[in-house]
């Protein structure tokens, strides 16, 4: 069974995750025009409307992403995607999320992270995460639920400029959350 990027429903006891639809830009713009949500990112200025529209296009282009919503509110929390599948060394990154200010430090990111990774691991023996070099707070969480880092790369995102990635990996053998 091949690994699908995009499945048309995951659900939790705090979130629910659908593809990412042209028609999301509005609902999740609202969630990333806060400048705190990217003051750590590789992109600070993700914020802005048009850099977050470049953002958004490659996100769609993926055909691996999904807008977050609260499961009892339906409000959006943020996105994520997985991408770079890799059959052949069995593995597929985690990517491009973010969760609005609003759902930091309540759960939500580690109840995302927790259901894309089981998800993945029902197909592949490796998930990798790429992680901006000066996103402290995402190195910190991804190391929490037994992320190692194990390289760093240069991630050409979306219609910008290269910017010095971490890359973190758990294996499916070494997964518990």
């Amino acid at each position: 069974m091949e690994f699908n990027l995009q499945p048309t429903f995951l659900q939790n006891e705090l979130i629910e995750l659908f593809p990412l639809q042209e028609s999301d830009f509005e609902a999740l713009y609202a969630v990333a025009a806060d400048p705190l949500v990217w003051e750590q990112h590789p992109n600070p200025l993700r914020y802005q409307r048009e850099v977050f529209l470049t953002f958004f296009e490659g996100a769609i282009a993926s055909k691996g992403a999904f807008l977050v919503r609260d499961v009892k509110t339906n409000e959006v929390v943020g996105s994520s995607r997985y991408y770079d599948y890799h059959p052949e060394s069995n593995s597929i990154t985690i990517g491009y999320t973010f969760v609005g200010i609003a759902y930091w430090g309540k759960g939500y990111n580690r109840a995302l992270k927790k259901m894309m990774l089981e998800y993945a691991f029902q197909y592949v023996d490796m998930v990798h995460f790429h992680i901006g070099a000066q996103n402290l707070r995402s190195q910190i969480a991804i190391g929490r639920i037994g992320a190692v880092k194990i390289d760093e790369i240069e991630v050409t995102y979306h219609g910008e400029e290269p910017k010095l990635n971490y890359i973190y990996q758990i294996k499916k053998e070494d997964y518990s959350l």
